[in-house]
């Protein structure tokens, strides 16, 4: 039998890595709360996903959010793959903690993987969906919470399965050989949830982009232009470039006159009539079919029924003088 304690890297770089990471968020963090004018919740989302994804996220933080130079914000978040970008992210700060919450839960409880791996599903989608989404996203929607949770479902739903049809089975896979991953006191446990967190991004932001592209999520943001929450702010305090890829404004006829200048614009329900029924249910099917392969993928080659504190499985060994 296969043994389920072999490393998959060497333990000095796993806190090597971690070191790196607590840099890499102390930066993010320090940038974002006194530099970059980005939105509220992403702010939070940058240094969670960055958390979890260490340089890595610092990387892609510099490349596609950190404002270059001061006012020069809005447009340099504008292009599309930057806006999807800060969706995915957006996506990753909460199906990833909801994952990772009930990682640990579930492993001091002791849950077989094969149970495990689904209640975290149902975790990150709650997590995701009910705070990440609803109640960050209401604000800026301007609706009550109830109809955030509304509009947000779907593409929350198409997220979280692209999400964790690359968490799930790179966790199990890891978890496998290793079964220390599986227990939240081990480093080994937050290595793996940190690979697991950097695939499912990458799974999910094809979707992301998509989903940006067609107005059903939203993208990076600025304080300047939407607010801290999200809420417009002052007209006199826009830019010309405020206005970006995916973040549709509508004026409305009744929206108030504001004494500097033309009425405030208010941000449309996201994807209020721009996508067909019949092409989100597309889309909605091939993300299911992405979650399904990742499941075959852990059940194939990894081990469901494992479960914490159970006893490593040991490869058969030949004795001399011993017959099989």
């Amino acid at each position: 039998m296969e043994m389920h304690n072999t490393p998959w890297a060497p333990e000095w770089l796993l806190w090597v890595w971690f070191g790196l990471t607590l840099l890499s968020v102390a930066y993010v963090a320090w940038d974002l709360f006194t530099s970059t004018p980005e939105m509220k919740v992403m702010k939070w989302g940058w240094v969670l996903v960055t958390l979890y994804t260490g340089p890595v996220g610092l990387l892609v933080y510099w490349f596609s959010c950190r404002e270059p130079s001061p006012g020069t914000h809005e447009t340099f978040v504008a292009p599309l793959w930057k806006q999807a970008v800060g969706s995915t992210i957006h996506c990753a700060a909460g199906d990833a903690t909801g994952i990772i919450v009930a990682a640990a839960i579930t492993g001091y409880f002791g849950l077989n993987m094969g149970t495990d791996i689904w209640i975290e599903y149902a975790a990150g989608f709650f997590f995701g969906l009910f705070i990440f989404q609803a109640l960050f996203m209401k604000d800026m929607m301007s609706m009550s919470y109830g109809q955030a949770v509304r509009s947000s479902f779907l593409p929350e739903w198409m997220s979280m399965n692209a999400m964790m049809a690359g968490m799930l089975p790179t966790m199990v896979l890891l978890m496998t050989r290793d079964m220390r991953a599986m227990e939240a006191t081990s480093p080994w446990f937050w290595a793996s949830m940190s690979a697991a967190t950097l695939v499912g991004v990458v799974v999910a932001y094809p979707v992301n982009w998509w989903l940006v592209k067609h107005q059903l999520k939203h993208g990076m943001g600025t304080e300047r232009a939407l607010g801290k929450g999200g809420a417009p702010v002052a007209a006199e305090h826009q830019h010309a470039g405020m206005v970006m890829a995916g973040m549709t404004h509508a004026m409305p006829p009744t929206a108030p006159s504001s004494p500097a200048g033309p009425p405030m614009p208010r941000m449309r329900m996201e994807g209020d009539g721009q996508v067909s029924a019949g092409r989100k249910a597309l889309v909605t099917v091939l993300t299911l079919l992405m979650l399904a392969a990742g499941y075959y993928v852990a059940a194939r080659y990894g081990d469901l029924a494992m479960r914490p504190g159970q006893p490593m499985s040991m490869p058969e060994m030949s004795m001399p003088g011993m017959t099989h």
